[in-house]
């Protein structure tokens, strides 16, 4: 199974931005433990973080046929790109939305996803470990048949 996780806008900033919601560990820590994790679970990874919601795209579009699913933080794009949303809806990739924040007990704007109605997982507010619980989720989905059920076409 080959996973790719995209990272999108200011999450690079880990570990310095507002860190009394993100936590004071760093997008490098982020990657290094998503990449043992997975490996543990046996499954290949990929990951990737852009500041640029193009470049996002691009990575999703270069996705097609060469991975089993994508596990994607937006960040502030998840509210606003429905180019995003078209990028995955193109290659058909199950694909599971993952926040560290609980984005739902946040500001008003941060309760719209654009990126929800596609994917077939969802985890908010679970930290780090959320990206993990993603994989595990959308893996199960996968193998099982499932990971399609959800998506609106």
């Amino acid at each position: 199974m080959k996973i790719l996780v995209i990272n999108g806008v200011n999450l690079n900033m880990l570990g310095i931005r507002e860190p009394a919601l993100y936590g004071d560990k760093t997008y490098k820590s982020l990657v290094k433990k998503i990449r043992s994790d997975c490996a543990a679970l046996g499954v290949k990874v990929k990951c990737v973080q852009s500041n640029y919601e193009g470049k996002i795209v691009d990575y999703i579009q270069k996705a097609y046929k060469k991975f089993d699913g994508i596990v994607i933080n937006p960040g502030a794009f998840t509210h606003t790109s429905v180019a995003i949303l078209d990028a995955l809806k193109a290659v058909a990739i199950p694909a599971a939305e993952v926040h560290i924040t609980k984005v739902d007990e946040r500001e008003d704007f941060r309760k719209i996803s654009y990126i929800r109605g596609y994917a077939c997982v969802t985890v908010t507010g679970k930290g780090f470990d959320g990206y993990i619980q993603a994989v595990k989720e959308l893996k199960d989905k996968i193998e099982s048949g499932a990971a399609h059920a959800k998506r609106e076409n």
